[in-house]
């Protein structure tokens, strides 16, 4: 019920910024009497594409509190939550950014993520089951591989390429669409095309078509920041213990992923993905190519 809940004002959310946006800039119809007005379109998918990422970005926070049950570390109440809490400081400090909020989520499977909307306001948080079954080194390299990610700006980023992606997804889909009705209107003896409906069920159809290669693109970049992550986090932790992270999360790969959806692509694993398909929309490359890659480094250095 909470993650609909969350989806449902993210998205009012989205529909009030964008209409409101819209109405300023004075963007009328894009569709005429004289065809498609193609500047009004590409404004038009702009706003509503780069909208949705962006609100999920400044709302992130408060939604992956909620969603995955994260407890924020406000005063450490055991020894753990104090060396968490002086961990993250510490590699905050060394990485060059504001410490970010710690927090403890309910998951027995070892995990971690961090989110917010820029590297001076972030979250990093893990698992119960991470800090249960991992040895210091290996939990300080996994919050070096978060600390990474938020020091790297890759939320941001991320939403920046999810929002221009949703721009072009949006605009050539009604491209076709007009095209299509134009030449049904061009064969047709009475001038009749598409139609209301019929415009905006080609619409859908070429949305989910372009949407399928949008999200390989997104995917491509979130599994680049994943290496880059794990670069950060060798640095920070060493390559060895970056190594042992990344081995020991292996291990679990069979166990059933916890993480909801929204977070997948910010959590240090994803799960052991196995067919091509899985590999070309993984958010996260397979954790023997990272670990081949730690190995690499360390052994050019």
């Amino acid at each position: 019920m909470m993650r609909i809940l969350l989806f449902l004002a993210t998205n009012l959310a989205v529909l009030l910024v964008a209409s409101i946006t819209l109405r300023l800039l004075g963007v009328e119809s894009y569709l005429s009497d004289q065809g498609i007005n193609f500047q009004s379109l590409l404004i038009f998918c702009f706003i509503f594409g780069m909208a949705g990422s962006m609100v999920s970005l400044f709302l992130s926070k408060w939604m992956a509190k909620r969603g995955t049950g994260t407890v924020v570390i406000e005063t450490p109440s055991n020894a753990t939550e104090k060396w968490l809490v002086d961990t993250v400081a510490e590699l905050a400090r060394d990485a060059g950014i504001k410490t970010p909020e710690v927090g403890i989520f309910p998951a027995q499977q070892s995990n971690a993520f961090a989110t917010g909307w820029n590297k001076d306001d972030a979250l990093v948080a893990v698992s119960a089951g991470l800090l249960n079954r991992m040895r210091p080194e290996e939990v300080r390299a996994v919050l070096a591989h978060e600390i990474g990610h938020v020091a790297n700006g890759d939320m941001v980023t991320l939403a920046l390429i999810q929002g221009v992606v949703n721009t072009f997804v949006m605009f050539f889909a009604r491209v076709v669409a007009h095209l299509v009705d134009q030449f049904l209107r061009a064969r047709s003896d009475d001038g009749a095309g598409l139609g209301f409906m019929g415009y905006f069920a080609v619409v859908i159809v070429a949305e989910i078509v372009f949407g399928i290669v949008a999200s390989a693109i997104v995917a491509w970049f979130s599994r680049f920041r994943e290496y880059r992550a794990d670069a950060s986090g060798a640095k920070l932790a060493g390559s060895g213990a970056m190594i042992n992270a990344l081995a020991r999360l292996k291990a679990e790969t069979e166990l059933p992923d916890q993480m909801p959806d929204t977070l997948r692509a910010m959590a240090i694993t994803k799960g052991q993905t196995r067919s091509l398909m899985e590999k070309l929309f993984a958010s996260h490359p397979p954790l023997d190519d990272r670990i081949r890659a730690l190995k690499e480094a360390a052994y050019r250095e």
